[in-house]
């Protein structure tokens, strides 16, 4: 069997998806180089869990957006947005699995494809820019005043 070839744009494509995972912290984060695997059915797989199923949606909606944003592609292919347990977008050279943590555990797409080359991303905790943050306004020198009602005897 011949080996596919792998395209520069399925590696970059690959890290863009990786970057749109970085920005709702998905968790774990592999990418499997698939495209020395004869009969393989892409160049990549990237994967990756959230911890509920609105992380795993948000996950999946930034993805979608930094590829639209970088090279104005949308995925050939969507599944799993229903219940967001395992959420699916083809992009033809790079598949992506979204999924929650214990339906990771049970597929385990890295098992299944070991003898793929794999890269572990560090996982990444967001950085406060505090140049970006407006300064905080001086405490207002108002004096509020409490007004206490007398209490009512109901006798």
């Amino acid at each position: 069997m011949a080996k596919r070839k792998q395209s520069e744009t399925s590696g970059m494509l690959a890290d863009i998806i990786v970057k749109g995972m970085q920005e709702k912290l998905g968790l774990d984060i592999v990418k499997l180089n698939l495209s020395g695997i004869p009969n393989s059915i892409t160049d990549y797989f990237v994967i990756c869990h959230g911890a509920s199923r609105s992380q795993v949606d948000a996950i999946a909606d930034s993805v979608q957006f930094e590829v639209k944003k970088a090279i104005g592609a949308f995925p050939t292919h969507r599944e799993g947005f229903e219940n967001c347990e395992w959420v699916l977008l083809d992009y033809f050279d790079v598949v992506v699995h979204i999924f929650q943590e214990e339906k990771r555990g049970f597929y385990q797409l890295e098992k299944l494809w070991a003898d793929a080359p794999r890269e572990n991303i560090v996982d990444v905790k967001p950085e406060i820019k505090t140049a970006a943050l407006p300064a905080k306004k001086p405490a207002s020198k108002r004096v509020v005043k409490k007004v206490v009602k007398p209490a009512v005897n109901k006798d």
